[in-house]
């Protein structure tokens, strides 16, 4: 059974050996360093337990951590947005645990949000399963953005998925 819940500091290990992955890098925001240390993890870790609203959550899978998902609640004229970003170790990639988790996340983002109406991703062109993970959500894709970001030094598209709450 696939799960979120808020960050621990008992999980920096795990989640500092779970996420020093290229393929997993390929697919994120450079903003997540590779490769990524125990050090990394509990910077992160430090940041997401002492916000004062959770936003950052660990995926898990019967009770193991698998992963991280969290979402950015907007603001001025985009207060009811929030937008998603997430992340499935690999071994675990294709199993449904992302699907799972982004649903998840998209009933916390009710819970904790609830003006929230309109909740997004943006995901790289090539990243097929987080296209079907987000659609088996009822996300829709919104938009592509031809070469709109640079990764590992190569310009490509990228897509807006978007869910109406």
């Amino acid at each position: 059974m696939v799960t979120i819940r808020p960050w621990e500091w008992s999980d920096a290990k795990r989640l500092a050996n779970l996420i020093n992955n290229k393929n997993i890098w390929n697919n994120v925001r450079d903003i997540l360093p590779h490769p990524y240390t125990l050090t990394d993890a509990e910077s992160f870790l430090q940041h997401s337990i002492s916000a004062k609203t959770t936003t950052n959550f660990a995926v898990l899978l019967d009770s193991e951590v698998v992963g991280g998902i969290g979402f950015i609640p907007k603001e001025d004229v985009y207060k009811y947005n929030a937008e998603i970003g997430y992340w499935i170790a690999e071994p675990y990639w294709g199993k449904g645990v992302g699907t799972a988790a982004i649903g998840a996340i998209v009933e916390k983002i009710r819970e904790v949000s609830p003006l929230t109406i309109r909740v997004y991703a943006e995901i790289f062109a090539h990243n097929i399963g987080s296209k079907k993970a987000l659609e088996k959500n009822g996300f829709v894709l919104e938009s592509v953005r031809r070469k709109n970001v640079v990764k590992n030094g190569i310009i490509m598209d990228d897509h807006v998925y978007v869910l109406f709450l």
